[in-house]
């Protein structure tokens, strides 16, 4: 059940889970939000976030454009940018922030980051592209941090980008990043103690290490004197089975390697009717569904 890249599985999760529902012209979003870097409201995917119907209107007011007009103020930009975000309108989104690439305000950098990110996991992207997209976020969110240490959501993103680029750079330097990322999303949930989504990929970081395979374990235990290790009990009592569905697939795979059958697949059979609004939930759906039958055999 081992992963063969440390934080593989991370990097999907972190990839966009939005759920968007209309009632008339009033619209709501339960979205995820980040600490490092990027991933809304100023906020990040923490909490929820409800949309003003003044975003609603200054969304449909611009969105027949083909690019993304510039906004009178900084605030408004912000607004704009948060609602294309939560509607998944990324490229446009990444249009509208990267005009401000020079900014010192940590709040588009961070955003900008969280874009370029977005942007990179389109199944559209070249793969040259995204990994210059992947080290692009990484420049934003590390640039994010330095105008504002305080920045909750500069700190997760930085951890996420940072996770990223070592997919490009081998085993020995992702290992070797894990504490700095650790270390970045506790910032994180310092600054912010609510941030669930912080608290989860710390949760995620857990469940890689518990998994680890043990050619990387002998990696780690080269590059540190003392690798970094954690336990399936301590993402355990991280994970919030009400934030994500991933979450409950997730839960469903560590009692698995708890050997704890029936919580197991309580939880995948959550996972597995859990509406599959985004592509996230859908790849969820597919692996608990898999492992039931793997269970069920």
């Amino acid at each position: 059940m081992a992963s063969t890249s440390l934080f593989g599985a991370l990097k999907r999760f972190v990839s966009r889970n939005v759920k968007i529902r209309r009632i008339n012209e009033r619209v709501w979003i339960d979205r995820i939000r980040t600490v490092c870097c990027v991933f809304c409201d100023g906020q990040n995917r923490t909490a929820s976030f409800l949309v003003t119907p003044l975003s609603f209107l200054i969304y449909k007011r611009f969105s027949h454009f083909s690019s993304v007009r510039a906004l009178d103020s900084a605030e408004e930009t912000l607004e704009q940018a948060d609602y294309l975000y939560s509607c998944g309108e990324t490229q446009k989104l990444h249009q509208l922030l990267v005009r401000h690439k020079d900014s010192d305000d940590a709040e588009f950098l961070w955003r900008l980051a969280r874009a370029s990110r977005e942007l990179a996991c389109l199944s559209s992207i070249s793969t040259d592209e995204k990994q210059r997209l992947i080290y692009e976020a990484f420049d934003y969110a590390k640039k994010a941090l330095e105008k504002n240490e305080a920045s909750f959501a500069a700190h997760k993103w930085f951890a996420i980008c940072l996770s990223d680029i070592g997919d490009y750079e081998g085993v020995k330097v992702k290992i070797g990043n894990s504490y700095i990322i650790r270390n970045h999303l506790e910032r994180a949930i310092e600054l912010n103690p609510k941030d669930a989504t912080s608290i989860h990929i710390l949760g995620y970081w857990c469940f890689a290490f518990a998994e680890l395979p043990w050619y990387q374990r002998k990696v780690a235990a080269v590059i540190f004197a003392s690798p970094p290790t954690a336990t399936y009990e301590e993402y355990l009592d991280l994970v919030d089975p009400n934030f994500y569905s991933k979450n409950l697939l997730m839960l469903g795979k560590t009692y698995m390697m708890l050997r704890n059958v029936k919580q197991a697949v309580l939880w995948l059979t959550k996972a597995r009717d859990y509406p599959a609004v985004t592509e996230e939930d859908k790849q969820a759906h597919k692996e608990a569904l898999e492992l039931l039958k793997i269970l069920d055999g």
